[in-house]
């Protein structure tokens, strides 16, 4: 009787510890699943995180890009559409004649000594045609000069020296063509730029007498368009002035050239005449 009641007691126990030994792993189990849905939560939102970072950097990207030139489109509207067509206007004409002249001026440009040294040598073999034909073929006004003395070697030297003068000249007036305009425009932009400065102080005192009250923003609308008109007037005018003083560093080089070429020529008719 008493093994038996020691059995009961046995079973009993082993009956108890079965379902809390079934429970613990389930408990586990779900600790388990809640720490791995914690981990994907986590890294779900880093990734959210870096996303809406780089979304932020690229924004400010494309915003640095196009910054400049809507920042060129605003100051142009504020500055009054009217007076900052002109100064516009004055700009793109002036930048025309400039390139017009530094392409005329570029392909103007030879080797002049080269030259006098093929005249040379064809004069030295009497070849006279032969020399005026090397002229013809070679571009500039450099060539130009010396073709017209060579159009003129029969006379004498003074005559020959007075048509090279001559017509040096008229070349040398030829490579300042459309510099005047160039000059018009450089002195134009500023002009203009002033001109809006008037106008706007004259806005800002009328806006200040319908008013009948200086404020800051009654005036402010005013003064932006005075200065920004001779911001951009002064600007326009430093672009053509750096343009135009290449262009008359290109011709004093060729005015050089021409000179130079006129003085050898001079000498090469001079020893071709006296070996006659």
């Amino acid at each position: 009787m008493k093994n038996r009641l020691i059995f009961l007691l046995m079973a009993g126990s082993l009956l108890l510890v079965q379902p809390s030994m079934a429970q613990a792993p389930e408990a586990a189990g779900d600790s388990l699943t809640l720490a791995v849905a914690d981990s994907t939560s986590q890294d779900s939102t880093l990734t959210t995180t870096v996303d809406d970072e780089a979304l932020t950097e690229a924004a400010d990207d494309t915003g640095t890009e196009g910054g400049l030139h809507k920042q060129l489109k605003t100051k142009f509207i504020d500055g009054n559409v009217g007076f900052m067509s002109l100064v516009a206007l004055a700009l793109v004409l002036g930048l025309a004649f400039c390139i017009e002249r530094i392409l005329y001026l570029m392909m103007s440009e030879i080797k002049a000594k080269r030259l006098t040294d093929d005249i040379r040598k064809s004069l030295e073999a009497g070849d006279v045609e032969g020399a005026k034909t090397i002229c013809r073929s070679t571009r500039g006004p450099v060539a130009s000069v010396c073709y017209h003395g060579l159009l003129h070697i029969d006379q004498p030297m003074d005559a020959i020296e007075r048509s090279i003068t001559n017509f040096g000249g008229l070349q040398a007036a030829n490579l300042e063509k459309g510099c005047s305009w160039i000059k018009l425009f450089i002195a134009m932009a500023p002009s203009l730029g002033f001109l809006g400065t008037v106008i706007g102080m004259v806005m800002a005192f009328d806006q200040i007498q319908i008013a009948g009250d200086i404020g800051p923003s009654i005036v402010a609308q005013g003064m932006k368009v005075a200065l920004i008109t001779t911001i951009f007037g002064i600007v326009v005018a430093l672009i053509l002035q750096l343009f135009y003083s290449y262009i008359l560093s290109k011709i004093e080089k060729l005015t050089g050239d021409m000179e130079e070429a006129a003085i050898d020529l001079l000498d090469i008719i001079g020893t071709y005449k006296n070996r006659r």
